[in-house]
């Protein structure tokens, strides 16, 4: 994949990024969506879905310290979005809620993917929050409005729990990861950084009527001229709790670059063009 022209010097990067926020900024402004603001202290009754993710990867060439920042920045993140109710008609917002991920707002240096590179910026580490969130509002009955993905697979897994192509990466402030609430139920956040794992849960006000599952097809390596892609397809598959698939649905058809090598990993086979 080719690079934008502001990715080859400092100066533009920083120009071209400015006016992306300046934009953002005006289109959040005259925006007409009603964005969850309402932090809860008491937590709702029914649980809709819950996961969690690893914090620490222990894979070569990955930096401890720069991992244990991270876990620090998800802390201050997760107070900002812990306990956050989505009522119905209400958008939620990665970015209105966190806000700007700065060392003087309690952010910490991580690791942050860019054109496919990694690369040491304050509030790396934020996508794996965002990826945890857009995992959990896809087993729910909420509207995903916004949500960004990597164009390339930078890491072998490693205790990998969900589907490859299932996350949401965001960049303040114009990567944003936003769902809308379309029913008549209201939704709430639970967040918490445990000890090894980032934890998380979406509850609600009355228990829903379907159960949601998100099914991986298709999944595969594939070189192409050289070069080692992922492609995988993510369904979504709503069934009653009576009994009965009501429908199915293709969420996201993926294939990105893989950007590590493929030989000699256990279950890995890469099939030629």
């Amino acid at each position: 994949m080719r690079k934008p022209v502001s990715s080859r010097s400092p100066v533009l990067y920083r120009i071209s990024v400015g006016i992306r926020r300046v934009i953002r900024r005006f289109v959040r402004l005259t925006s007409a969506d009603k964005l969850a603001v309402t932090i809860a202290e008491t937590t709702l009754p029914c649980s809709i879905t819950e996961h969690r993710s690893l914090l620490l990867r222990k894979l070569a060439g990955t930096d401890l310290d720069l991992q244990r920042n991270k876990v620090k920045t998800l802390q201050e993140a997760c107070s900002k979005v812990n306990g956050v109710l989505i009522h119905p008609g209400e958008t939620f917002s990665f970015w209105r809620l966190i806000g700007n991920p700065t060392a003087g707002r309690g952010f910490y240096p991580g690791l942050q993917l860019s054109f496919g590179e990694t690369v040491e910026r304050i509030g790396g580490g934020l996508c794996q929050l965002s990826n945890l969130l857009h995992w959990m509002v896809l087993h729910t009955q909420m509207t995903v409005t916004e949500r960004h993905r990597h164009a390339y697979d930078p890491f072998p897994d490693y205790r990998r729990t969900v589907p490859f192509g299932s996350g949401a990466t965001v960049f303040y402030n114009y990567l944003d990861l936003m769902f809308r609430n379309s029913t008549l139920n209201t939704f709430q956040i639970l967040l918490n950084v445990g000890e090894e794992y980032l934890e998380g849960e979406i509850r609600s006000l009355s228990e829903s009527e379907m159960v949601i599952l998100i099914e991986e097809r298709g999944h595969r390596f594939i070189r192409r001229n050289g070069v080692v892609y992922r492609e995988n397809e993510l369904w979504k598959i709503e069934s009653s709790r009576h009994g009965g698939i009501s429908s199915e649905k293709l969420l996201f058809a993926n294939s990105a670059e893989v950007r590590y090598d493929t030989t000699d990993l256990p279950g890995v086979f890469v099939s030629e063009e």
